[in-house]
C-alpha cells in the first residue's frame, strides 16, 4: 500500500524512486539572504512540495512522473554565501554525475549561481542560460553583495555563459550596459506581453543545450503576487509555458529552476499554482526530449 510522504514532490501519488531510476532530481534550496523587498522565499520549496500532493499525475498531455521524480534533501543554506553556493554546486554535481537532470526550487534567485557552478565544476561548459524574470539581475553587486539575487546573471555572464532574457521590465543603466558588454539577448516584457508573443527564435549561435531559470516574478502579479519583488506587466500562465516550450523545441533543456516563490499564508492557490507550474515544466521537457 502506498504511504504518503510529505517531504517528496507528488508524494501523495508516487513512491520515492531510487535516485538512479529518476530523471528529474528536485533540489530544494530554501535560501533567503539578500532579498531586498518582501520576504518568504525561504519557505518556498517546502510549500511547493506540500502543495504538489494535490496534483494529478497526468498534466493534460502526459505523465512526467513516468520518467521518475526524486526529491533530494534540502541544501544546507546556513553559513556565508560562498559556502552556500558551494553546497548547491556540490549537490548539483552529484545529480549530474548520475546523468540526471537538476530541478532547483528556491529560495531567492542568487541560488542559480550555485547550480550553474555545479555544471561548470562538473566540466559542463557548452550551454547557455535562458531566463524568465521581471528583473535583469545584471548588477555587479547589490547592497554590497556579489552573491545577490540582483547580481546572479552577472556572475553567469562573467563565467562566459551565453544568456537570453525574457519578460524583463525592471533594470537600471548599469544593467543596460552589462547587456551590451556581455552580448545578452533579450525580449523584454513590452515586446512580449502587449501582443501576447507565444514563441520566439533563439539566436542561431546560441548553444544547443540550455539551463532554464524561471523567477516567478517574471510572471504577472495577477497570476503570482506571491513573490518578494512583484512588477506589473508580466507574463501570463500560458504565455510562460509556451515560451518555455518554444525553447524546449529548439534546444535540449539540461536542467531548470523555479525561484522566488514566497507563500502567502491562507492563499493556497498560489502554492498549488507553483507546484503545478513546476510539474508542467517537467511535462514539456518530457515531451520534447531529444
Amino acid at each position: 500500500m502506498h504511504t504518503e510522504d510529505p517531504n517528496i514532490f507528488l508524494g501523495s501519488e508516487i513512491e520515492q524512486p531510487k535516485p538512479e531510476e529518476a530523471l528529474f532530481h528536485i533540489l530544494p534550496i530554501p535560501y533567503e539572504e539578500t532579498v531586498s523587498y518582501g520576504g518568504g522565499t525561504g519557505k518556498g520549496p517546502a510549500a511547493i512540495i506540500e502543495a504538489s500532493h494535490q496534483l494529478e499525475t497526468f498534466d493534460n498531455f502526459s505523465s512526467p512522473c513516468e520518467l521518475g521524480i526524486y526529491t533530494r534533501e534540502a541544501v544546507d543554506v546556513s553559513g556565508p554565501a560562498e559556502q552556500v553556493m558551494e553546497n548547491i554546486a556540490s549537490a548539483t554535481r552529484e545529480i549530474l554525475a548520475m546523468g540526471k537532470m537538476p530541478v532547483g526550487i528556491g529560495g531567492e534567485h542568487s541560488v542559480t549561481w550555485g547550480i550553474i557552478k555545479g555544471y561548470l565544476d562538473a566540466g559542463i561548459t557548452d550551454f547557455g542560460v535562458v531566463q524568465i524574470d521581471a528583473h535583469a539581475d545584471l548588477r555587479d553587486r547589490y547592497e554590497g553583495h556579489k552573491h545577490s539575487h540582483a547580481s546572479v546573471m552577472r556572475l553567469v555572464c562573467e563565467a562566459g555563459i551565453p544568456l537570453f532574457q525574457l519578460g524583463i521590465r525592471a533594470y537600471c543603466e548599469e544593467e543596460m550596459e552589462a547587456r551590451k558588454q556581455y552580448n545578452v539577448g533579450y525580449l523584454d516584457a513590452h515586446q512580449l506581453v502587449p501582443t501576447q508573443v507565444q514563441s520566439f527564435e533563439l539566436p542561431e549561435n546560441f548553444p544547443s543545450k540550455v539551463f532554464f531559470t524561471l523567477d516567478i516574478d517574471g510572471m504577472d502579479p495577477s497570476v503570482f503576487p506571491s513573490t518578494g519583488t512583484p512588477v506589473p506587466g508580466g507574463l501570463g500562465w500560458y504565455q510562460t509555458l509556451n515560451l518555455f516550450e518554444s525553447v524546449a523545441k529548439q534546444r535540449e533543456i539540461i536542467g531548470f529552476d523555479l525561484l522566488e516563490f514566497a507563500p502567502i499564508e491562507g492563499f493556497h492557490a498560489y502554492e498549488f499554482g507553483a507546484a503545478h507550474l513546476l510539474y508542467k515544466l517537467m511535462g514539456i521537457v518530457q515531451r520534447n526530449q531529444r
